[in-house]
């Protein structure tokens, strides 16, 4: 995830429990669309899974179409909810050792077909979409709080003041 992009917007929300990290995703989930892709980083443990499921679900919700089980992709790399319209990619790349084994699970197509959240997004490299919304989790100063950044790169460097994402 390039940090170094002079264009990115970044925003910063204090997460205060797993509830705020829930209100934070089901904030989000209605707001993005085919093809777009959010970055999931930040360390074991602070919230990226968690974020991803509770949009999963909240966006199963908002269509009905109720999804109960969001397991983690840590094991299966990709999970796909091809019941959502667009269909969602949750993708967890912790345990891939070459980025070119990334594309030989259809990644290309998530980017345009499909919202893809991706876990460990540092394991593509310069092969991420440039067009793309970062969202590092940090551990807050207290026990259970954290603090998410978004980065907005590419076009996603407008879009993210537009985002209705504050708490």
């Amino acid at each position: 995830m390039p940090d170094n992009d002079p264009s990115a917007q970044i925003l910063s929300i204090d997460l205060v429990d797993e509830d705020a990290t829930i209100s934070l995703a089901t904030r989000l989930c209605g707001q993005l669309q085919q093809g777009d892709v959010v970055a999931l980083s930040g360390d074991l443990g602070a919230g990226k899974t968690a974020f991803a499921r509770a949009f999963i679900q909240a966006l199963g919700k908002i269509q009905g179409t109720p999804i109960d089980e969001v397991p983690s992709p840590t094991f299966t790399i990709v999970q796909i909810y091809d019941e959502l319209d667009p269909p969602v990619w949750h993708v967890d790349l912790y345990r891939l050792e070459d980025r070119a084994e990334a594309f030989e699970l259809g990644l290309e197509e998530a980017f345009e077909d499909g919202i893809t959240l991706i876990e460990w997004p540092d394991r593509l490299a310069d092969t991420l979409p440039v067009d793309h919304l970062a969202l590092t989790f940090q551990m807050g100063p207290t026990e259970g709080t954290r603090t998410a950044l978004f980065s907005g790169h590419g076009t996603w460097a407008k879009k993210l003041t537009s985002l209705e994402i504050g708490t």
